[in-house]
């Protein structure tokens, strides 16, 4: 009996054992499937965010999530998927989630940091991007990312080096191939900037056509300079010095252009890379078309103008001479102060500047010095004066490091009352008015701050009726600091999606008038002396405004 019960027992054991062993050859069986399964979808996801469809791929992304939220690799998808789509808070998030249970994955770092430099904070950024490629030596994203940080700091060299690396590594991801297209033109390399443009449009989203149709023109316009010669020739004076007025709080010069002894009028434009000629004034000069494509975002009206491209022989400044410079073509909308054209930086940051608001004087001496002190000493220099005594800043004025962005704006870390980060604003002495961003006024610290009256808005996009008005109990930048500045409220997204990283307003004249304001481009720097004049207590509102970029 004890026998058969023994037999019995060995029987159900061996079946048990049978039951466990199919189990478990079912439950891998399903796991390869259920794996395989992930891994099609994985591959579905990204091929959606190379066709440029970030909706279908955001879908994918949070579909394997919802089945399990711990899978690092679909959360890592869908935070690249909204980096795609600027929605830098949320790829933040995402990115950080991972980090939180793999510290050491090499992607969410560089993830984590894109958010971070999108989103304007370097130092931070940095950090990660550094992160990242100490655990993976190969993670092209980092790489690009420390290379667009060389590019916004003005370190050209750096920039391209890294971005031709991040190429190399993934020839694939059109973002670092348009970007090393734009660290290209700017460094004045047109075939290799037209190379780049044109490998963008073949690996690009099709879906992508406002950016395509403009590098579309754009490749047209670069290969049209690369036949000109060098561009942006500096000649005439060594050093020269004009009057400006300043009836709206912009520096409007008289210059010549093509040799022509009828002065023009321009507004010196630090909010814009290349200079801009007015479609009437280049009518009037015979300056025509030599290139165009696709629409420009900008601010004011519907946000867009066309791209037109022209081509001047030479802009005088006083007594000094720009030789071959390119130029947009485009309408007007201010009739209240009519100017012919705007004067960009890429003309001017071939000198040393001064912008004098108080005695409305703007110098500009040839950028040939290698001493880093010795730039502020030559600038400052009295024209009288030829010997290299030292001329000390006065006391009120500090340096500001500057960046740029990529669509070729000064940019500069300004500081805010009741925030405990400084934010990032378009350094722009074409402006006439601060301006918050739209985004940036919904912060607490703002809301109560609205004014009663309210604006019109001139931009290089058309006209904004009815613009919001705030007052800022304090702004500055650096150490200089004003209270009761006047700023309107715009949207300033259209600008920030070709901005590169984000910029929550624009520093104006209302501003910088009470300065007297010291340029080094070449170093991407500046200083601010306080004109010592007492502030009216209450800002004179001008209920009409212009606004460059």
């Amino acid at each position: 009996m004890q026998g058969n019960n023994q037999q019995r027992l060995l029987r159900m054991a061996a079946f048990s054992l049978a039951a466990f062993v199919l189990c478990f050859a079912l439950a891998g069986s399903s796991q390869t499937a259920a794996g395989f399964t992930d891994k099609k979808a994985y591959n579905k996801g990204y091929r959606a965010l190379r066709r440029g469809d970030f909706e279908a791929a955001e879908k994918i992304f949070r579909e394997l999530l919802n089945k399990d939220a711990h899978d690092n690799e679909a959360r890592l998808g869908l935070s690249f998927t909204q980096l795609k789509q600027r929605s830098l808070q949320a790829a933040y998030d995402n990115a950080a989630r991972v980090i939180m249970q793999d510290p050491l994955s090499a992607r969410a770092h560089a993830l984590l940091g894109a958010a971070i430099l999108g989103a304007g904070e370097f130092s931070l950024s940095v950090e990660e991007f550094r992160t990242a490629l100490t655990l993976n030596g190969d993670e092209a994203l980092a790489v690009a990312g420390l290379a667009m940080v060389d590019f916004y700091e003005n370190r050209m060299p750096a920039a391209i080096a890294g971005l031709r690396k991040a190429v190399n590594m993934d020839p694939d991801e059109p973002d670092f191939v348009f970007n090393l297209g734009q660290a290209a033109a700017r460094s004045e390399k047109y075939k290799e900037a037209a190379d780049a443009y044109e490998r963008f449009l073949m690996i690009a989203p099709k879906t992508d056509i406002d950016r395509r149709e403009r590098i579309i023109g754009l490749i047209d316009f670069l290969r049209y300079l690369g036949r000109q010669g060098p561009l942006y020739i500096p000649g005439g004076d060594y050093r020269s010095t004009l009057s400006f007025e300043a009836t709206d709080n912009r520096p409007i010069l008289q210059i010549r252009i093509n040799g022509n002894k009828e002065p023009l009028r321009f507004v010196l434009d630090t909010g814009s890379g290349m200079s801009v000629i007015s479609d009437e004034t280049a009518k009037k000069l015979g300056i025509k078309p030599v290139a165009r494509g696709g629409l420009a975002r900008a601010v004011g009206g519907g946000g867009k103008f066309e791209i037109v491209y022209g081509f001047v022989d030479s802009i005088e400044i006083g007594g000094v001479r720009v030789q071959n410079v390119p130029v947009y073509i485009r309408k007007f909308f201010d009739n209240q102060i009519p100017v012919d054209g705007y004067l960009g930086l890429s003309v001017v940051s071939k000198f040393l500047a001064s912008v004098d608001y108080g005695t409305r004087h703007m110098s500009l001496v040839r950028q040939n010095q290698t001493d880093q002190v010795e730039s502020w000493t030559a600038v400052r220099r009295p024209e009288n004066m030829q010997g290299l005594i030292p001329v000390a800043p006065n006391d009120g004025s500090i340096e500001v490091p500057l960046r740029t962005t990529s669509s070729g704006f000064l940019s500069g870390e300004v500081g805010l009352d009741g925030f405990d980060k400084n934010v990032n604003f378009i350094i722009d002495t074409a402006a006439s008015i601060t301006v918050i961003s739209e985004k940036l006024s919904q912060q607490e610290q703002l809301l109560e701050l609205l004014q009663p009256s309210k604006m019109r808005v001139f931009g290089a996009a058309g006209v904004t009726e009815d613009v919001k008005l705030l007052q800022l109990p304090r702004l500055s930048l650096g150490l200089s600091k004003l209270e009761k500045i006047n700023a309107a409220v715009l949207d300033m997204e259209p600008v920030n999606e070709t901005a590169g990283f984000t910029q929550s307003g624009i520093l104006g004249g209302n501003f910088l008038r009470h300065f007297r304001i010291y340029f080094d481009f070449a170093r991407g720097a500046m200083r601010l002396e306080p004109l010592n004049q007492k502030p009216k207590s209450v800002e004179i509102i001008n209920p009409e405004a212009v606004v460059s970029p």
